[in-house]
């Protein structure tokens, strides 16, 4: 089965994952914001499946604000929006989008030397609720 998904259905879908990316690179100042956001990349261009399709380009154009907090309240709510339409629209994208994000997070917050900061594991957390709460 083939799925297409609308213009602004993959621009909330890569809002959400490259937002998530960007948010622990935000959080990730003590851990190297570079690796951090590097290593998130390459998990959501890896990404396979539909999803993976739309993911493989950042969204363009998006103004995610001047603090992490204003970048939080895009990001997060768009986490929320993708896991319920993809639920909506292929459930099997659904668990896709989830492992995909997942993945890339869990990339960022392991690409220091040592463990991750407070601030990454909580960033990891928040981004786990938000796609957790569709």
């Amino acid at each position: 089965m083939s799925v297409t998904f609308s213009d602004q259905d993959q621009f909330t879908l890569r809002l959400a994952a490259w937002g998530a990316v960007s948010l622990m690179s935000a959080a990730g100042i003590a851990d190297s914001a570079h690796r951090v956001g590097t290593h998130g990349s390459l998990a959501l261009t890896s990404a396979t499946g539909p999803v993976g399709h739309v993911l493989a380009k950042a969204p363009k154009g998006v103004k995610y604000g001047k603090t992490v907090a204003e970048l939080a309240d895009q990001v997060l709510p768009a986490l929320t929006a993708a896991m319920a339409l993809l639920k909506e629209q292929a459930p099997a994208e659904a668990d896709n989008f989830r492992g995909t994000v997942l993945v890339a997070i869990d990339a960022a917050a392991s690409s220091g030397k040592s463990e991750p900061s407070p601030t990454l594991v909580e960033m990891a957390r928040k981004i786990t609720e938000a796609l957790d709460a569709a």
